[in-house]
């Protein structure tokens, strides 16, 4: 007979007032760099739109660029998350194309607060401080390896090949598709890029 033993309830110790503090000011920048981008989110702004003081940002960060770049971890592992769920809650087979009708839907390209913040952010990266860039560059490693494991010949070399070049195409269809002030090319762009790729080998 097998017994089960319930483990003993280990309370967490409740967040203090700095921690909470702490995490809405990453959620609002996070929110914030997505939106307006890196050059276009002051510290005043986040610190207003968190209900906190100017004075206190430096309680929490070193510097603005320490700000930006959790803000960027904390969007790139929402997006990661998001992504993983999409490809484990699709049939067998199927979760590669779960992400990238999920990429390149309208929703996707209208909510750019809440979406990838790559495709939000790639043209300003190569201009920020490293730790802004290393933040920018594991999510983008998260996302080629998640993809990688979607592909039908996971496990081999090429399955990382076909992933950055997919990653590499839903970030630029993305970028195009929100430039454009018209929505039928737009929403003809999306569609090509996913027809490419459904019907790709």
């Amino acid at each position: 007979m097998m017994i089960i033993m319930k483990s003993p309830t280990v309370k967490r110790p409740a967040a203090t007032r700095k921690e909470i503090s702490h995490e809405r000011i990453v959620e609002v920048a996070s929110r914030a760099i997505r939106r307006s981008g890196y050059s276009g989110t002051g510290v005043a702004d986040i610190m207003k739109e968190a209900g906190l003081t100017h004075g206190g940002f430096y309680a929490h960060f070193e510097s603005r660029d320490a700000l930006l770049a959790e803000a960027g971890e904390r969007a790139g592992a929402e997006s990661v998350a998001l992504a993983t769920r999409l490809a484990a809650a699709a049939a067998p087979g199927q979760g590669l194309q779960a992400i990238m009708q999920a990429y390149l839907s309208p929703q996707h390209l209208e909510a750019i607060e809440t979406g990838c913040p790559v495709s939000a952010l790639c043209s300003e990266m190569p201009r920020q401080a490293p730790e802004v860039r290393h933040a920018a560059t594991t999510h983008i490693k998260e996302m080629i390896d998640l993809l990688a494991r979607q592909m039908p010949d996971w496990g081999q070399p090429q399955a990382h090949e076909q992933a950055m070049a997919l990653l590499a195409s839903l970030i630029g269809a993305t970028m195009l598709a929100r430039a454009v002030d018209d929505p039928n090319l737009s929403r003809a762009m999306s569609a090509a890029m996913l027809k490419h790729w459904t019907a790709a080998p």
